[in-house]
């Protein structure tokens, strides 16, 4: 495998030498975001909603080199946290990582991740699907920080993660390919083509990672791959699909102290969508049909003096439906969004033997239908104000009512003050509702939805091109929280959390970049992965053909994923990377290396699951 890797290696680095021409003045690092689609599903000025939203480009997610699209966000986005396990991979099931935390609400899936604006979960369990997440299909992210049940409905409660996926923009063809290699036989591999022409573009991807992991039995495999096709029908219509399917194999180590043997985990994954967009002067909208599904195969394994289990755990999922929307700008300064949307979840699960099933687990589906109107004004060049409703009828627990209002206010030039209020809400999964593992959780079919209120006051500053920070203030009040009372699942748990948020970016010249964040969390209820304090700040510096970036990230107050409040984890990573670029824009050959946890450090984001000391990643990206 190593000799195969360092010949291609080096026939790439032949052809890249061979194509780079002389220097040219290096692109300027500025880059300043003004521009959002997830506050009403239609662009719009950042600076005239009242949502807190962080925007995290493709410039950003390319600059990382990561495969993995969640740890981009983790360290860049204030608020956010991810959690892992280990070099690489995340995994489902018990001990698995990759849950997404906002302002300490998260746990449980009550965070919303999309593609494209089209929910993705799984449709028994209702987890996310974070190693379908991958980099090199990501135009750009937008994180709505707090409730967007408004636009999106259920699973939103927390915030939502808008993944919104590459299209070839350019006339023309343009190939991108990538690999990795580093410390625990970690191989990353990536190849990707651009086209456009005429009225027709695509875009299609295929990835490959492994490592053997840092423990004895923690190693992970995947194959991702993913296509996009649009065709611009005339000045009004573009018709647009996209499938992805992904396949990895993942094995749990278990604790340090007592480890699991045979814990595997076979996913399939695959999603497909198609969308109509219409776009004219004075409106514009879409109607896009998604469908998104698995199918899992999981050994619980065994621990020390146990024995290897005789059936596997399987299930197939779905989650799909229909989303219409549609956009009028009625008057100056005004537009008004209305949207309904049917979705359908759930799934069949099963125990299996070699000979076949012995023991049905769940086959169950449920229905929601939503209808929704959100309108924003703007008045006197200063102040915009936005307000929408939305009506959720699930089949499980009947009607829900969605409001949401707000304000900006731009007193001065760069200045914007934002206020919000807002309602977000989590449907209970079908694994909540049936199905019972005694005596841990026993289903509760009459579950009602957790819901929360949210209460947010921010204000941000923009100097020139050379200056943007924002800080924000939040208040949440959470109620019935699903958990386990006495063995049963119900309604019961309430959760107060409070606190800020900042983020800034300095360019003190056009090669030189510094940004920040820092988030403070005070909830009266103990939560998992949810820290008290969690800070990164990054310098990157560009000379001519070399860039060099360092970071720093830093997090107190850690109730690590099944630990206790007594026993809180604080830790700070020092990272870094170098790259160097031979050719030109259009023909270029970058290589890298990049280092992690530079210092060592001893730190777990998972009880008993210690992350790893130092590691390096090595490689190369030619684009052609």
């Amino acid at each position: 495998m190593r000799k195969n890797l360092f010949l291609i290696a080096g026939l790439l680095l032949v052809s890249a030498l061979a194509n780079a021409s002389d220097p040219e003045e290096a692109d300027s690092l500025i880059q300043l975001k003004g521009v959002v689609i997830s506050a009403n599903k239609v662009q719009v000025n950042r600076n005239s909603v009242p949502l807190s939203i962080s925007v995290i480009e493709r410039s950003e997610i390319d600059a990382s080199s990561e495969s993995a699209l969640l740890p981009v966000l983790s360290q860049r986005v204030p608020g956010l946290f991810v959690t892992r396990k280990g070099i690489t991979g995340f995994g489902v099931n018990t001990n698995s990582a990759g849950s997404v935390n906002i302002r300490g609400i998260g746990q449980g899936n009550k965070v919303l991740m999309l593609f494209d604006g089209q929910p993705q979960w799984a449709g028994v369990f209702g987890h996310s699907l974070p190693d379908t997440y991958v980099a090199s299909d990501v135009e750009r992210v937008e994180i709505i920080r707090g409730p967007g049940s408004l636009l999106y409905g259920s699973n939103a409660m927390g915030g939502v993660v808008n993944i919104i996926t590459r299209r070839h923009r350019q006339q023309g063809r343009r190939t991108e390919a990538r690999i990795m290699y580093g410390s625990y036989n970690t191989q990353k591999y990536m190849v990707n083509n651009g086209y456009n022409t005429g009225n027709f573009s695509s875009f299609a991807s295929l990835n490959f990672d492994r490592t053997d992991g840092q423990r004895e039995n923690s190693d992970f495999r995947i194959v991702n791959g993913f296509a996009k096709l649009g065709y611009q029908a005339g000045a009004h219509f573009r018709l647009q699909g996209d499938v992805s399917l992904a396949y990895y194999e993942n094995q749990n180590p278990g604790p340090v102290d007592n480890p699991m043997f045979d814990n595997t985990m076979d996913v399939l994954r695959g999603t497909s969508s198609v969308s109509l967009v219409n776009t004219y002067e004075k409106s514009s909208g879409a109607i896009q049909v998604f469908y998104n599904w698995g199918r899992h195969e999981i050994n619980d394994g065994y621990r020390t003096g146990g024995t290897p289990r005789s059936f596997r755990f399987n299930s197939e999922d779905h989650n799909m439906g229909i989303l219409l929307y549609q956009t009028f700008r009625l008057a100056e300064g005004n537009s008004f969004t209305a949207g309904a949307d049917y979705k359908n979840w759930g799934g069949h699960a099963w125990n299996d033997t070699i000979n076949g099933p012995i023991g049905e687990i769940v086959n169950r589906s449920v229905n929601e239908l939503a209808g929704y109107v959100i309108a924003r004004q703007d008045l006197f060049g200063v102040l915009s104000l936005n307000a929408g409703l939305r009506f959720e009828h699930s089949e499980a627990y009947g009607n829900q009512w969605i409001p949401q209002a707000g304000l900006t206010l731009r007193l001065w030039e760069g200045n914007t003050i934002r206020a919000l209020y807002s309602k977000g809400y989590r449907s209970p999964n079908v694994r909540e509702l049936y199905i019972s593992y005694p005596p841990y959780s026993i289903a509760n079919p009459h579950l009602k939805p957790e819901s929360m209120q949210s209460y947010e006051l921010s204000l941000g500053q923009r100097i020139g091109d050379t200056f943007q920070a924002e800080i924000t203030g939040f208040y949440l009040d959470a109620e019935n929280l699903i958990a386990g009372v006495q063995g049963t699942l119900t309604n019961i748990n309430a959760l107060h959390n409070k606190g800020i948020e900042i983020e800034a970016s300095y360019y003190p010249a056009s090669n030189l970049q510094l940004t920040a964040n820092y988030s403070y969390l005070h909830s009266d209820t103990p939560t998992e992965a949810a820290p008290t304090n969690k800070f990164f700040i990054e310098g990157s510096y560009r000379f001519s053909r070399l860039t060099l970036t360092a970071n720093l990230e830093s997090v107190s107050g850690l109730i690590t994923v099944g630990g206790s409040e007594q026993d809180k984890e604080s830790y700070t990573l020092l990272n870094a990377k170098a790259s160097y670029l031979v050719g030109n824009k259009d023909k270029d050959f970058n290589f890298f290396v990049k280092g992690e946890n530079l210092t060592a450090t001893n730190y777990e984001i998972l009880k008993g699951f210690p992350m790893p000391k130092a590691t390096l990643m090595g490689g190369f990206q030619v684009a052609f």
